[in-house]
Order: structure tokens, then sequence, then C-alpha cells
């Protein structure tokens, strides 16, 4: 059984801070430890341009949470880790890619929906005033940083499920149109880690302003910790435990046995200081080995660089290799390339029955973008049944006047229409 490959990115735009650790840093070094596993880890310091056009705070950002990543406790014998900007390949497979995407799936994209939603509200006669080609087409690049390594899992939070499907509807549709080179990854969620509250309740965000920064000093972490907003029930009064940010945060870190405890403390009536004080002290011992390690690192920055240089050139040499094959693919060769025969029987017996139905996946998933528009026109006609038969009826015709090198595609676009005519129900008298 060959290993999953498993990719996260986290953009150079701040500090990190406990939200990071507990929903992406902590599990992902967790992962990379488990050996059925090859772990992709980068810095997304293109990514930060799209929203942050300060290079101070991009610089401060890359130098901390590389450091953050080493503190922790992340091998990078066992896990890739490197920084996006260091693999030239992932551009240019961006280009590649966005010669191949619709305008109108991104138009989809939520950010981009946001800033169109935001302009709407303001009164903007110019729906896309502010909005960059790094904002609109981001979803590209994310989709290139994830396929650039075939990779399988992507841990991310619910807003992010979006960008993975993006990612899998361009893998699908480059197979469809090229050569089954791309695998189709998939999102994973972590229900348990999707709310890290902040000082506020909220969740925990630098867009909120409330956040705890990973490695504040005690003095801060403590300050910051007395700011958690709690309820006005005296001492002694009975508190719910899962309407309290601070049990919340105990929870993220502390052990299961340890958790009822402090639990039952709260349904007992331990005083909002006392809990505070608990909290801080308990994040403070869990934090300070690494807090110290990560002080060391930011005052060796250049044995930082090595190990992000030592990360590139590995991941360059999976990069690489795999878009040598997606050049040639589309045709970008050198003169005296000559394309061996494809899908031989040896090369057909290689293939693993998951690698044929990733392949499969995305083939019917690009057929079924392009043929969408059409879907559409039937469900919104006055007449859907008759639509969809009148529709039917001229692809079949148009089919039968192709030639037959172009007939084939055309052939695969009518058997996927049809089939999803018929699970509309728009079909039900001609299955009859």
């Amino acid at each position: 059984m060959s290993k999953k490959t498993v990719l996260t990115g986290i953009t150079t735009t701040g500090i990190p801070h406990i939200g990071n650790y507990l929903g992406a840093i902590k599990p992902a070094i967790a992962a990379s430890e488990n050996p059925n596993f090859n772990s992709f880890f980068f810095l997304a310091d293109y990514h930060a341009l799209i929203k942050c056009h300060d290079p101070e705070r991009v610089a401060e950002s890359t130098r901390a949470i590389a450091a953050t990543w080493l503190a922790l406790g992340l091998d990078t014998d066992k896990a890739t880790f490197y920084r996006q900007s260091d693999i030239p390949e992932i551009p240019e497979l961006t280009w590649i890619l966005t010669c191949l995407t619709s305008k109108g799936l991104m138009n989809r994209a939520h950010a981009y929906k946001a800033a169109v939603d935001a302009n709407r509200e303001a009164g903007n006669e110019d729906l896309d005033d502010g909005v960059t080609m790094g904002l609109f087409s981001y979803p590209i690049l994310m989709a290139a940083d994830i396929l650039m390594f075939n990779a399988d899992i992507i841990p991310v939070g619910k807003d992010q499920v979006q960008h993975i499907e993006m990612a899998r509807d361009i893998a699908g549709r480059f197979n469809h149109q090229f050569a089954p080179l791309l695998d189709l990854p998939e999102a994973q969620v972590d229900e348990e880690t999707q709310l890290i509250p902040g000082l506020d309740g909220r969740k925990m965000s630098k867009s909120y302003d409330n956040t705890i920064p990973l490695f504040a000093s005690s003095d801060e972490l403590y300050s910051l910790i007395k700011q958690i907003k709690t309820d006005s029930k005296l001492p002694g009064e009975p508190k719910d435990p899962e309407d309290s940010t601070l049990f919340q945060l105990f929870r993220c870190f502390a052990q299961p046995q340890e958790v009822e405890g402090m639990r039952q403390r709260y349904l007992e009536g331990i005083a909002w200081g006392e809990a505070k004080k608990e909290l801080f002290e308990y994040i403070d011992a869990h934090l300070s080995g690494p807090r110290q390690r990560y002080q060391a690192l930011m005052a060796d920055l250049g044995y930082v660089e090595s190990l992000l240089l030592k990360g590139a050139e590995k991941a360059r040499a999976t990069a690489a290799d795999n878009l040598k094959q997606i050049r040639q693919a589309v045709g970008i060769r050198p003169l005296t390339f000559v394309a061996q025969a494809q899908d031989t029987e040896s090369s057909k017996k290689e293939k693993s029955a998951e690698a044929l139905a990733r392949a499969e996946e995305g083939r019917r998933r690009a057929i079924l973008l392009q043929v969408q528009p059409l879907i559409d026109q039937v469900q919104t006609a006055d007449e859907p049944s008759l639509a969809a038969l009148d529709l039917l009826r001229a692809k079949e015709e148009e089919v039968a006047a192709l030639k037959k090198k172009a007939r084939q595609k055309a052939e695969n676009e009518l058997e996927i229409l049809r089939e999803q005519l018929m699970t509309l129900g728009y079909l039900n008298a001609l299955a009859e």
C-alpha cells in the first residue's frame, strides 16, 4: 500500500497564535510522525502578498512561523518543510492551470464573492473595486500548491473546503484534457479543532484582534488571559463549562481526566479569577519549553534558513519530475521529444486500481463542469422535461455529425449529460 501525502500551508501574514497551534500546527506535526504518511508543510509567502503589502510584516511573519514549527518539534528528516517561494515549479504550474480554469469557477470563490458583496453594500458602481487578480485567482495558486505534489489529504477549516473542491475540479479538467497525471485531493476537517475561542469568545483570529500569541512572555500571557470575557456569576455559583471560553481553552491543552476534573470544579462554582489563574499556569507550563526553543531559533536564523533550503531541495526533486510530465502533456517539450505510446498493456497493468478510479472520477467531474450550463438551461425552462428531450436530441445530432477524431469526447459529454438529466427526473418518460 502506497503512502498517502498530507500537505499543510500557513500564510505568512502574522505571528502564530494559540489558535494556529491547536488548529493546524499541533495535529500536523503529530501526523508527520506517522510512517504511513508523507508530510509536506510550507510557508505560504506568495499567498501572503494577496492581502498584505507590507514587506516587513511578511518577512517577520516568515521568520516567526518557520521558527515556531521547529520549536514545536517538527522533524525535518521526517517531513518536507519548505518555503513556497523557493519552489519555482509552483508558479509555473499555477499558470498552466490558470489557462485551463474557467472564470465561472473563480467567480464562485467565497473571497471574491465577499468582496463583490461588500462593494454592492457600500453602493460602489464598480463591484470589482479593490479586487486584485491575486485575490480573484488565488484558488488556482492553492490548487498548484496541492497538485504539484499530488497531495491526497489537505487538513483545512470549513471555510477552505471550497478551495479543495476547486482543486479537484481543476485536476479533473487537466486529466480529461491532457493526461491522468494529477491526483484528486480530499479535504480533512477536524471538528474538534474548528473553533478555538479567542479573548472575546469568537473564533481566535487576527481579523478579530482577539488572539493570544503562542510564545508570549509569561507576564503577557497572564495579562491576556485575564482579559477573557466571562459572565457575572459569583464564586460558589455553578457555571456552565460548555459556555466558558476559559474551559474551552483548557480542554484544548489538557488530558481527558484533567478536563473532567476541571468540569466538576466549574459545576461546583469555581471563581472566575481562580479559573483564569489555573488556565494561565497550565498553558504557561505547557509552552515554556517550546518558548525557550523558539527564542533560541530566532537568535540563530541561519540555522532555520538552512533547514528551509534543505526542505526546498527535497520538495523540488518531486516538483521538477512532476512538472516535467505536466509540461510534456500540454505540449511544452524539447524539439527532439518523441511521445511514447500511451496506455500500453504493460503500463495499464502497472497502474493501481485506486489511481485509475481517481483518474476516472476526475474525467467525469471535468465533463460534468462542461455540460452544467446545459443542465442549468433545462432546470430553468418552463417545461424542463420537454427541454431535456429537445436538448438531448440536438446533442445526439451534433455528435453524429462530428468526424471520428472529435466524436469520442463529444460522446463522453453526451453520456454524462444523459445520466444527469435522468438523475434529475427529466427523462422518466424516455426511460419508460
